[in-house]
């Protein structure tokens, strides 16, 4: 009963005294008239315990009740202060919030400041929502000092993920009271397609090899190499493959020629396929291309890239693939 009371007036709280209906940009300080402060379950027994030794006290003409109940009386008071300064007048501001893949939980990181003289004890913080898991992180915040929070939330779908509102809140230092406040930051994270598992191999043409040095029968021979997971059989060295000991594969290398053609583009995939697969399956070639250090053309929609590769390149190609059909979100 109690419990489901203390619900009711946070959530009273949080959509009426307290209305963030867009998010707050840039740095928040947290004023006096951001902090709420209710009794908790072990504060509303010790009232109760405290109204009986009063009655008590009365009844019998105790001295000494008299002075136990005024006693507690002014810890639990002293209390409450304690309680709502821990965490008023904290100064709050986003940080980074690096790109992910649908499915994964996007890292929000928040940064606390304490410009006060007083230390700060068992601060948690933790994002809410009706359709969220609440995941606390509790820390301690030094005298003139600051610290950084990692926030975690689940991702769904491509596009930007904005920010849950998040809750501060304490009970320190004895927990008969629980002063909280809500932010809302403006932060977003880019969440990439989610890669297709099993995937199939990168779209290389015949005439290309494996490690987009260019065509064979129109570069000059380099040299041979290790054989690589993808290369051509009729690029092996069978006659340096016959004088190693053992047998080992080798490729024959060359340079010069034209660049490898490996593109990655949206309008080669068969149209019976859903929009969201093939999105996955060009994540997935981007992400294996990269890893294979090939470079690759990308195509989709308005995006045309030339060859290249690199972090930049990745995230450009990535950056698409979030986006794509997402006017709204493309254009903020």
């Amino acid at each position: 009963m109690i419990k489901s009371l203390q619900k009711m007036f946070q959530h009273w709280t949080a959509r009426w005294l307290f209305r963030l209906r867009d998010a707050e940009v840039g740095e928040v300080f947290l004023n006096q008239r951001r902090v709420f402060i209710v009794p908790t379950r072990a504060g509303l027994t010790f009232g109760v315990m405290l109204v009986v030794l009063f009655l008590c006290s009365v009844n019998y003409s105790l001295s000494l009740g008299f002075a136990l109940t005024f006693l507690l009386g002014g810890c639990s008071i002293v209390d409450m202060h304690l309680t709502f300064r821990n965490l008023a007048h904290l100064y709050l501001r986003p940080g980074r919030a690096p790109a992910v893949f649908a499915g994964t939980d996007a890292q929000f990181e928040l940064h606390l400041e304490n410009r006060r003289k007083h230390d700060r004890y068992a601060i948690w913080l933790a994002f809410i929502g009706d359709d969220l898991p609440v995941r606390e992180h509790v820390t301690d915040i030094a005298a003139d000092s600051s610290n950084i929070v990692m926030l975690s939330a689940p991702t769904q779908e491509r596009g930007w993920c904005h920010a849950p509102r998040i809750r501060l809140q304490t009970r320190f230092p004895l927990g008969l009271l629980r002063a909280w406040s809500y932010w809302q930051p403006a932060m977003r994270v880019l969440v990439y397609p989610q890669p297709e598992e099993d995937g199939p191999p990168l779209p290389l043409h015949e005439d290309e090899t494996a490690d987009g040095r260019g065509h064979v029968g129109h570069d000059d021979f380099a040299g041979i190499r290790a054989y690589q997971a993808g290369d051509s059989i009729r690029h092996l060295a069978w006659r340096q493959i016959a004088r190693i000991d053992g047998g080992a594969l080798v490729t024959k290398q060359f340079e010069g020629g034209a660049s490898s053609e490996l593109a990655i583009d949206y309008a080669t995939l068969p149209r019976t396929m859903d929009v969201e697969l093939k999105l996955s399956r060009m994540t997935h070639w981007v992400l294996a291309a990269e890893m294979r250090g090939l470079p690759y053309a990308f195509r989709l929609g308005n995006s045309d890239f030339p060859p290249a590769i690199g972090p930049a390149h990745q995230a450009a190609c990535l950056s698409a693939l979030a986006l794509f059909e997402r006017t709204s979100e493309r254009a903020a």
